[in-house]
């Protein structure tokens, strides 16, 4: 499993980062293959009813791109599958639960055949989005917003918390709804997150893996996991 970072919840105390900010923030040269464009992704809603809006809200932000389509279809709810959150072939799938203290607000996977992305998922944790200090809707659609975009492909545009917001999900903050010091929140995408995915999408493969009836056995999951912190 290669590991790259995702927006984690720094639990030890006197880790710092250095200012860095990514002009080009593809993931890798992770893509959906697809033969036109736009092409049209399923999102699988496997959240309760204290994420739907923001899901939503993703949703419909990310569809403003002119290389990408979304619509919604409606996924298992239990416990146990939001728990597991098993991908599914050609979909990205979102899941809510209780996962624990591990220091991660939200974590995406791909998995990939080479180059080629062909199922992901998002898991939103529970475990810290049920305290005061995260339980804001500002906070949930960031976190929303920006693992859904690592499940295109996309990386951060910037990984410096105390840094002033760059007006994107795709960017680390400390205070995602923003003002003051801040600036613009970080609660959605931004033009340069549309000009990134129309590049990591201006060409057209011969294949296909969206909405495959199965994904291939010869792939390798690839994950933000914040244990690539340290």
């Amino acid at each position: 499993m290669r590991t790259l970072i995702g927006i984690a919840l720094l639990v030890a105390v006197g880790i710092s980062l250095a200012p860095y900010a990514n002009a080009d923030h593809s993931w890798g040269t992770y893509h959906w293959a697809r033969t036109s464009n736009p092409f049209t992704l399923k999102v699988v809603d496997s959240v309760t009813a204290s994420w739907d809006a923001h899901l939503d809200t993703a949703i419909t932000d990310w569809a403003a791109s002119s290389v990408l389509n979304l619509t919604k279809e409606s996924g298992s709810t239990g416990s146990t599958d939001r728990k597991r959150c098993t991908p599914l072939a050609g979909k990205i799938r979102v899941c809510n639960q209780t996962y624990g203290k591990n220091g991660w607000l939200g974590i995406a996977s791909i998995w990939a055949q080479g180059d080629h992305i062909t199922q992901g998922t998002t898991k939103l944790n529970d475990t810290y989005f049920n305290t005061a200090s995260y339980n804001t809707p500002a906070w949930r659609r960031l976190v929303m917003c920006q693992e859904i975009g690592h499940d295109f492909g996309l990386d951060h545009q910037d990984e410096a918390f105390g840094a002033p917001n760059l007006g994107t999900c795709m960017d680390y903050t400390s205070d995602p709804d923003g003002g003051g010091a801040y600036g613009p929140d970080n609660e959605h995408p931004n033009a340069h997150d549309y000009a990134q995915l129309e590049s990591m999408y201006a060409h057209l493969d011969a294949l296909t893996t969206i909405a495959a009836s199965k994904a291939s056995s010869a792939q390798e999951e690839i994950t933000d996991d914040p244990r690539s912190w340290g």
